[in-house]
């Protein structure tokens, strides 16, 4: 899987472009990801976290206006999982950059 061309509110996935937030877990993107508020990463906003991935990638958006919850911080140190938090283009970077892309939880805000 090959995410490109990011751009504010615009990104390419595999050839398709989308333009809502979304999720990719075990090889699956999740369009049109909302979360209970739309600028902060609570843990029920990504349930796929219980299933343990190696890391959690996490796109913050353009400007990097989502704040992680402290409870997402606390479960992923608690669980061995690495949390990498980035605006959204580097965390597009490093997530094409993985190897073992199955094992990971990516979720990107798209815009601010």
């Amino acid at each position: 899987m090959v995410l490109s061309d990011y751009g504010f509110g615009k990104i390419k996935v595999d050839g398709k472009f989308l333009k809502s937030d979304f999720k990719i877990f075990n090889g699956k993107v999740i369009e049109n990801w909302w979360r209970k508020e739309g600028h902060r990463l609570y843990l029920e906003d990504i349930p796929e976290i219980h299933e343990k991935p190696l890391k959690l990638i996490v796109g913050k958006g353009y400007f990097s206006m989502m704040k992680i919850d402290d409870e997402v911080v606390k479960f992923c140190r608690e669980n061995g999982i690495e949390l990498i938090s980035e605006k959204s283009k580097k965390a597009v970077e490093i997530f094409n950059e993985e190897k073992e892309k199955e094992k990971i939880l990516f979720c990107i805000h798209l815009t601010c």
